[in-house]
This record gives C-alpha cells, sequence and structure tokens, in this order.
C-alpha cells in the first residue's frame, strides 16, 4: 500500500525519476517547468527542505511499496492557519482513486498535524479530473483562478467543520 511520507533528501533521486517519467503527462494539464528545473533539480529539492525546514510549507511524496513516488501532495504559503494545496501523481495511476484518498489523507494530517483550517486549491477548468478529486476531498468552489495564463477555479475547504 502506498505510503503518504513528509518530504526529505533522500526522495530526490526518486522525485526526479517521477517528474522526468511524467512530465509530457503533466504538461497536459499545467505549464511545463521547463528544462532548467530539471538540469538544476538538486538545487530546487534543497530549497524545498529548506523552505519545509522554515515552516512555510510542508512537502510530501506518496511512496509505493517498490520506493517510487506515485505522486506529489504539498501545502504551500502556510499562514495564519491557511494553506494552498498542490498535487500531481503519475500518469499509470490517474484515474485510480489515488489523489483522492490522498488528498483526503493530507486534509486530516493538514489539521491534525499542520493546525491548519484552511486549504485552498486551484485548477484549470480543463482539468475534470482535479476538479472531481478536490470536489470529493470535500473543497468548494470558491472564485476564478488563472494558472500559467490558463483560466480556471478555487476551491476551498474549511477542516474545522470536520
Amino acid at each position: 500500500m502506498p505510503e503518504l511520507q513528509r518530504l526529505r533528501a533522500d526522495h530526490a533521486p526518486a522525485v526526479l525519476a517521477f517528474e522526468l517519467a511524467n512530465r509530457a503527462y503533466f504538461a497536459t494539464f499545467i505549464s511545463d517547468r521547463g528544462d532548467e528545473f530539471y538540469e538544476h533539480f538538486t538545487e530546487r529539492h534543497n530549497a524545498l527542505l529548506a523552505e519545509q525546514e522554515a515552516g512555510t510549507c510542508v512537502f510530501h511524496v506518496l511512496v509505493g511499496e517498490d520506493g517510487t513516488v506515485l505522486g506529489r501532495f504539498n501545502l504551500v504559503d502556510l499562514e495564519d492557519g491557511t494553506a494552498e494545496l498542490g498535487y500531481r501523481v503519475a500518469q499509470h495511476v490517474a484515474g485510480r482513486g489515488v489523489a483522492t484518498a490522498t488528498v483526503q489523507e493530507l486534509c486530516r494530517l493538514a489539521a491534525a498535524q499542520y493546525g491548519l483550517r484552511t486549504l485552498r486549491a486551484a485548477t484549470t477548468y480543463d482539468n475534470v479530473a482535479s476538479q472531481k478529486v478536490l470536489t470529493k476531498g470535500g473543497f468548494v468552489p470558491a472564485g476564478p483562478a488563472e494558472l500559467g495564463g490558463r483560466p480556471g477555479t478555487w476551491y476551498q475547504r474549511d477542516l474545522a467543520a470536520d
């Protein structure tokens, strides 16, 4: 069974492999990160760990039984009990409930371990799968959003109501 783990330094090789293997798939939903992201991956990974250590963000990876990364689930811009949720899952597990179950688990962690009361997430209009994940995770539409120049919707979940 996959396990949601807080991001660590030793996750770097598996996270990079996940990103490279799914690059074209992710680009169908969100802007491509560009070659520089991959060329400087180690520095970026270390920067994420520093942000996590500073308490402004909390990054997670969903790790399969074989040690491969199946998804990334992040809470960013933690401030005043609120954070923004972002996630992506590998193409080979998409559509199997992995994102939905992990978002629900992360919502529980956000309230219980990180003391968050509200989560926000945005998705483009054409990313119907992500909209379903958020809706099944208890999020409700909360206004217009723009992601990489593409129109979408902000969603919000009140964790205190749980």
